[in-house]
């Protein structure tokens, strides 16, 4: 790549202090890193969480609301707050800030991915420091990507990132909850996300983020799969994320991946938003995951959803498992009349059908 590029994820926990407000001197400290990894030649992508946080400090409120009405109201608000908070700790140093705002629908559609991953590019380009955060004012429950471990992951991506740093208000992965085991062990490097490690990664812990240890191995799942390493490290730690670029051990490296997939098929893996999904028999699923082969409708059990040619499809199992995701060359509406039928038969009950495969294996991706 033409330059070095590094994003840094910081969430919410560690982003405020004990009583819930934005911790300025934090922000302050964490810019200074920035700077110094800009002066060394690095381009910097902040993914920040906090929006919601900073609401409710403006607000006066002492507690998370239930309703999204008043979550989307807090971020609004929030928002604001954050990214002024940013622009004063960056001025001391130079740098501009620009604020980018995302959804699923920004990512999980080919060309709004794209025009995102443009924008970032630009920004970059421009020598602005770009502030990266979920929409929360407009992302209800069906197009929320869930936490911004996962939205950092994907900016990764979309910059082509040579490290994504995770602050967070733990030191790291350990090989069990140090907050009940007294001699429990940090992981310095996970080369292979084994059932084990997926295992002690346990759930959300977090009552002011969305996010835990979960959400940070997949994201490191989605890293790995495209060869880009992931530190998760205590966020408060002097000069972290500066040793962490420079390879020092602190928190857990997640590094082993190799690049298995690239552009739009990493993008199909990972951030397409499929638009239905279909169910295949085991005989399909065998042609498609042992022996690289084309979907048929006559591997179709079950259609779901109503995506349309070249819509991003799921493509589950007889046990409701995910195997794989492709693109649809045929409709949810055709294929519902055709599923389970063999080629030969199909021309009677669809007229004019061109012998397009459901999902060609050039538009699939093998999970």
């Amino acid at each position: 790549m033409s330059e070095h590029r590094v994003v840094v994820k910081v969430g919410s926990n560690t982003l405020t202090d004990t009583d819930g407000h934005i911790d300025r001197q934090f922000v302050l400290s964490l810019m200074e890193q920035v700077a110094r990894l800009r002066d060394e030649g690095r381009s910097v992508v902040l993914v920040t969480s906090g929006a919601i946080a900073a609401g409710l400090e403006a607000l006066g409120m002492a507690g998370r609301p239930g309703d999204m009405p008043s979550l989307q109201a807090a971020a609004a608000i929030g928002q604001v707050r954050l990214l002024e908070t940013y622009a004063e700790c960056t001025s001391a140093f130079g740098i501009r800030v620009g604020q980018v705002l995302l959804t699923r629908y920004d990512v999980g559609q080919r060309q709004q991915y794209l025009h995102a991953s443009q924008t970032l590019e630009r920004l970059l380009e421009l020598g602005v420091l770009p502030v990266v955060n979920e929409n929360d004012t407009t992302a209800v429950e069906e197009i929320r990507l869930g936490d911004n471990d996962y939205l950092a992951a994907l900016v990764g991506m979309m910059v082509h990132a040579e490290l994504v740093v995770f602050l967070t208000d733990i030191e790291g992965l350990f090989d069990a909850d140090p907050r009940a085991v007294a001699d429990a062990h940090l992981l310095g490097h996970v080369q292979e996300l084994t059932e084990e490690v997926i295992a002690v990664a346990g759930g959300t812990g977090s009552e002011v983020g969305s996010g835990g240890m979960a959400t940070k191995v997949e994201a490191a799942r989605v890293l790995m799969d495209a060869g880009i390493p992931l530190v998760v490290c205590d966020g408060r730690r002097p000069d972290v994320v500066i040793d962490a670029v420079a390879g020092k051990p602190v928190g857990t490296l997640f590094a082993g991946g190799r690049a298995a997939l690239k552009g739009r098929k990493l993008w199909l893996a990972y951030a397409g938003h499929p638009a239905g999904s279909v169910t295949i028999d085991d005989g399909a699923k065998d042609a498609l995951c042992l022996r690289g082969g084309s979907l048929l409708p006559a591997g179709v059990i079950d259609v779901t959803g109503s995506f349309v040619v070249g819509d991003p499809v799921a493509v589950c199992d007889t046990r409701g498992t995910v195997v794989a995701r492709g693109l649809a060359g045929i409709s949810a509406e055709d294929l519902r009349k055709v599923k389970g039928m063999k080629t030969a038969e199909i021309v009677s009950a669809l007229p004019g059908w061109d012998g397009t495969e459901v999902i060609h294996r050039d538009h699939l991706v093998i999970l």
